[in-house]
C-alpha cells in the first residue's frame, strides 16, 4: 500500500497487552477511529508471550485489574491473590471479548516504521504486512517484559542443545525429563 493509499485514523496503538487493550477501549469510548497492531496471534502482551512454568503476578492481582468498568470487576472472580499467567491471560481475553476490542486489533503484524511529520502533525505507520496508516496519535503500548535479553556468552552459537528464554517459552511447554539443565539469571 502506498502512502497515498494510507488508511486515515485518529490513532494507531502498537501492542495489545494491558496498556494497549486499555487504550483501545478508552479511544473507542471516545468515538475515535483507531487501529491496534499486535505482533502476536492473541491479546495479553507479556501475559501472552511469557508462559514459562510458575509465571505469575508479582503483586496482588487487583493491581493488574482494570478499573474502568464496575461490571467487569464484578463479573470476573480471581481464584488467587497472586494469579498465574494462564488466569491473567484468560482475564485479558475476557476483557477483549467483553468490550468487542478484537475488531480493532490486527494480529500477527509488526510495525516496520513509525515516522512523525512535525509540519503536518501526522504519524505515518507502516507494518510488515504492507499496511500504511496516517494518524494524529501513535501510542506505543509495547511494554518491556516480552523482549528476550540473551546473555552474550562467548561461542554461545556453537551450543548444540536446546535454549529457552522465559520471554519466548513454547506454548506447548517443554519436557525436561532426563535432561541436564542450566538456569541463568
Amino acid at each position: 500500500m502506498s502512502d497515498s493509499q494510507a488508511i486515515e485514523l485518529d490513532a494507531v496503538i502498537v501492542g495489545a497487552g494491558m496498556a494497549g487493550l486499555y487504550m483501545t477501549k478508552r479511544l473507542n469510548d471516545r468515538g475515535m477511529k483507531i487501529q491496534t497492531i499486535e505482533a502476536g496471534s492473541g491479546v495479553g502482551g507479556a501475559w501472552y508471550w511469557n508462559r514459562y512454568p510458575g509465571c505469575r503476578a508479582d503483586l496482588p492481582i487487583i493491581e493488574y485489574s482494570y478499573s474502568f468498568s464496575d461490571e467487569l470487576q464484578q463479573e470476573w472472580d480471581w481464584t488467587e491473590v497472586m494469579a498465574g499467567q494462564p488466569e491473567i491471560e484468560q482475564y485479558l481475553n475476557h476483557t477483549a471479548d467483553r468490550f468487542d476490542l478484537r475488531k480493532d486489533i490486527k494480529f500477527n503484524t509488526k510495525v516496520k516504521d513509525a515516522i512523525y511529520d512535525e509540519a503536518a502533525n501526522i504519524w505515518t505507520v507502516t507494518t510488515d504486512q504492507g499496511d500504511v496508516y496516517k494518524a494524529k496519535y501513535c501510542i506505543m503500548a509495547t511494554g518491556c517484559l516480552n523482549e528476550p535479553n540473551y546473555p552474550g556468552f562467548k561461542n554461545a552459537d556453537s551450543f548444540k542443545g536446546d535454549i529457552y528464554h522465559t520471554a519466548q517459552w513454547p506454548r506447548e511447554g517443554v519436557d525436561l525429563t532426563g535432561k541436564r539443565v542450566a538456569i541463568i539469571g
